[in-house]
């Protein structure tokens, strides 16, 4: 299993939620596997929060009750068929791979176990910030005390709720891919503010937090976004004009395609990965050749070497995230 490094990276900003195997175990701890490229900055981790470091994929299930799945949807099913056969009634499998549906994993799980507790989730990198938005969908054989959990467990760090899984891409469209259409707009603003004069780390701040308070506004008045938008344009002002500025270069168009073509291309991915099997070490446009190439690294139970790579984080304190009665 392998993680790109702007994922590693991201699991040092605020308990991994978003890498490639994160598990929250009993007693609270947390686990990860990593490729060795990243052994340094994990090490560092290890100093900073107190945790412990395993080698071990069979380690990483044996010590945890939910397992996340954050690789690339065509990994999928090697991932599954490495940690299948450790896989309990216990476990909950966590997938948060794009367009990949429950019923294939289950499928698939259904190998080795009758009845295997699988759930789906799409969340957003803010969640490093605890602002993330997360949606989660419930398989065949999960119970709701599952539902809870991992529930409790991602509102730890933003927004979650559930819905019908049907749903899911869509939602990938819109707060999946969301902060980077919101990144994008920002590095605009602020591209304009330098344009009028403004230094730019001014520009940059001054535009973080005009969306970040418009954000905050919409959530805590509950009022329509058109509304507030109103408040903010008074007649024959700058802002009016401002605004008919960007519909006349089709700006709501713009960003409604985006996620259109977000959410069809989480289709799409779905459709690649039912069709084709690919050979881990023929994936291109990843980072999965270049860690393949390291010594005992292994991916679905494709090892180059003799020992596999990966690393555990279990966190020596308690979390406080018990599943509800």
């Amino acid at each position: 299993m392998w993680a790109e490094k702007k994922e590693a990276t991201l699991t040092q900003k605020n308990w991994c939620f978003l890498c490639v195997f994160l598990t929250p175990g009993k007693g609270g701890h947390i686990d990860t596997l990593y490729p060795s490229t990243q052994k340094h900055q994990l090490e560092r981790l290890d100093k900073k929060m107190g945790v412990n470091l395993t080698t071990s994929n069979k380690e990483t299930v044996n010590k945890s009750d939910v397992l996340f799945l954050a690789v690339k949807p065509h990994i999928i099913p090697f991932v599954l068929d490495e940690i299948g056969p450790d896989i309990e009634d216990r476990h909950l499998i966590v997938s948060c791979a794009a367009g990949v549906t429950i019923s294939s994993i289950e499928k698939k799980l259904l190998q080795y176990r009758s009845a295997p507790k699988v759930m789906r989730c799409m969340t957003n990198t803010p969640v490093v910030v605890k602002e993330g938005a997360t949606v989660y969908a419930t398989g065949t054989h999960a119970e709701v005390e599952d539902g809870k959990l991992l529930e409790q467990l991602m509102a730890s760090v933003g927004f979650c709720t559930e819905v019908e899984e049907d749903l899911i891409d869509a939602v990938t469209g819109l707060s999946g891919s969301g902060p980077a259409y919101a990144f994008t707009a920002l590095d605009a603003l602020a591209d304009g503010g330098v344009k009028m004069g403004l230094p730019r780390r001014l520009a940059v701040r001054l535009g973080a937090q005009a969306l970040l308070g418009a954000a905050k506004m919409l959530l805590e008045s509950e009022q329509h976004p058109g509304q507030l938008k109103d408040n903010v344009c008074s007649p024959g002002g700058a802002t009016i004009h401002a605004l008919h500025f960007l519909e006349s270069g089709g700006f709501r168009s713009l960003l409604i395609n985006a996620v259109e073509a977000s959410c069809i291309r989480t289709r799409e991915l779905q459709y690649l990965a039912d069709q084709e099997r690919i050979s881990p070490a023929a994936i291109k446009k990843t980072t999965l050749d270049k860690v393949l190439q390291q010594p005992g690294v292994t991916v679905g139970g494709v090892a180059n070497g003799n020992s596999k790579s990966g690393l555990s984080l279990f966190n020596n304190r308690g979390s406080g995230l018990k599943k509800k009665n």
